[in-house]
């Protein structure tokens, strides 16, 4: 029961690094990485910890299931978000270095060559 409760505790602590991180970033992209990337693990290991304690294998089941579609769906969801959020006008942000996708757009935006 202490690996449990150590899950518990990381996972816990993983997921207030996380609201800190997106109280305190003035960036919409920082508060993004910082909301999804500690998040996402925080709940994993919170979900991992309480399965520990299960007796069930149905309940079990439904926590690794529940880690996977976490896993699976929250860097999609944080692409797709930082995406709107590059292209979104009026919105603040910073672009520390070379902005590649503005290159590639610019690209796109040229008439094909005959």
């Amino acid at each position: 029961m202490i690996a449990a409760e150590i899950l518990l505790l990381a996972g816990a602590g993983l997921i207030l690094v996380a609201s800190i991180g997106v109280s305190r970033f003035a960036d919409v992209l920082e508060r993004m990485h910082a909301l999804s990337k500690a998040t996402a693990l925080g709940l994993v290991l919170v979900l991992l910890g309480a399965s520990i304690g299960l007796d069930r294998a149905n309940d079990i089941t439904f926590m690794v299931l529940a880690v996977a579609l976490q896993l699976l769906t929250s860097p999609v969801a944080s692409i797709l978000i930082a995406r709107a959020t590059y292209r979104a006008e009026g919105i603040p942000h910073r672009i520390f270095d070379h902005d590649e996708l503005a290159a590639a757009r610019a690209d796109d935006d040229d008439p094909p060559m005959a």
